[in-house]
C-alpha cells in the first residue's frame, strides 16, 4: 500500500519511544517494529520481531502476520520504505506474546490513542489542539509552535496541489521537496539533517522561526506558481518547485547580506529546546 499523506501528526510517543502511525479505513494502524522496540528496548528489533513470529507461531499456534499489513511509513533514513503494520486490535494481540513490564501501561496508551483517534474524526480540530499541546510539553515556545503549525498547513497545501496535479508517487513528492529545499536553503532535506547533526528526528521540528518561515515561503510561492500556471504533471511541477524555492533562496540570502549573518544554522533541540530558551549547538 502507498502511504501518500502527510506525515507530520502520524508519530506518537511513548515513554519518550517514537510509534510511527498512519490512517487507514478511518483508524490508527501502528508500526510493529516501533512497538517492540518501545517494550522490549531491543538493539534489533526487526530481528525480534522475526524470532517472535517464529516462536509464537510454534508455542501458540497463532501466526502474527495475519493481523499485519505492510505500510510505506517514513524510516530513519528519511525514505518511505515498507513495514509491518496493525490497527489497535492487532497490536493488543501481539502484544500479549511479548513478556515485558511495560505491556500493561502500553495498552492504556494504546487505548487512549484509539479513543483519541475517534474524537478527532469527529472534531478534526483536536487533532491541532493536541499537536501543539505535544510541542507545548516538548519545551517550544507559542510563537515557534504557531509558526510550526501555519508551516504543517501549508504544506498540506502543497503535497495536495501535487496530488491534484498528477503526483501519486512517492518519490516523486521527495523529488519535489528536495528541489524547494535546494533552491531555498542550497541543500536537500537529508543533507540539511546531516549539518544539523540529525538522524530520526523530524527536520523542521529543530528549524527555528525564520528557517521555518523561509521553508513556507518556498512551499507557499510553489503552491501559487502551480496554480497560476496550472502546472501538470511531474516534470512541469518540478520546474514550478525550483522557482517557488528560489524567490525563498533570494529572499534568505538578500536578508544575510543585510543582516551580516546566516540564517541556516546548525542548532537543532536534542538537548535544550526553545522552552528553557537556549538551543544546543552541535558545533
Amino acid at each position: 500500500m502507498k502511504n501518500n499523506q502527510n506525515p507530520e501528526n502520524h508519530i506518537a510517543l511513548f515513554k519518550g519511544k517514537t510509534i510511527r502511525r498512519t490512517i487507514y479505513q478511518k483508524e490508527w494502524w501502528f508500526s510493529v517494529i516501533d512497538v517492540i522496540e518501545a517494550l522490549t528496548d531491543s538493539v534489533n528489533p526487526r530481528d525480534y520481531w522475526y524470532r517472535m513470529k517464529v516462536r509464537v507461531k510454534d508455542e501458540e499456534g497463532f501466526e502474527p502476520s495475519t493481523v499485519c499489513r505492510q505500510f510505506k511509513l517514513r524510516a530513519p533514513d528519511g525514505k518511505m520504505r515498507e513495514t509491518d503494520i496493525a490497527d489497535t486490535e492487532g497490536i493488543f494481540r501481539i502484544i500479549q506474546s511479548i513478556p515485558s513490564h511495560k505491556a500493561e501501561p502500553f495498552k492504556r496508551w494504546l487505548a487512549r490513542v484509539g479513543y483519541e483517534r475517534i474524537q478527532e474524526i469527529e472534531d478534526p480540530e483536536l487533532a491541532t489542539k493536541r499537536t501543539k499541546m505535544l510541542y507545548k510539553l516538548k519545551g517550544y515556545t507559542d510563537d515557534w509552535i504557531e509558526k510550526r503549525m501555519r508551516g504543517i498547513v501549508i504544506r498540506e497545501e502543497l503535497t495536495d496541489e501535487w496530488k491534484n496535479r498528477g503526483i501519486k508517487e512517492d518519490v516523486e513528492f521527495a523529488i519535489l521537496t528536495a528541489e524547494i529545499s535546494k533552491a531555498t536553503f542550497d541543500m536537500t532535506p537529508n543533507e540539511y539533517k546531516k549539518f544539523k547533526g540529525l538522524k530520526r528526528e523530524n527536520l523542521r521540528d529543530h528549524m527555528d522561526d525564520l528557517e521555518l518561515i523561509f521553508s513556507m515561503l518556498g512551499e507557499a510561492s510553489t503552491t501559487k506558481i502551480a496554480r497560476s500556471k496550472n502546472a501538470k504533471g511531474f516534470i512541469e511541477n518540478k520546474i514550478v518547485a525550483q522557482k517557488g524555492g528560489k524567490i525563498a533562496g533570494d529572499a534568505r540570502k538578500k536578508l544575510e547580506v543585510e543582516s551580516g549573518s546566516d540564517v541556516i544554522t546548525k542548532d537543532n533541540f536534542l538537548i535544550n529546546p526553545q522552552g528553557i530558551n537556549k538551543i544546543k549547538k552541535i558545533n
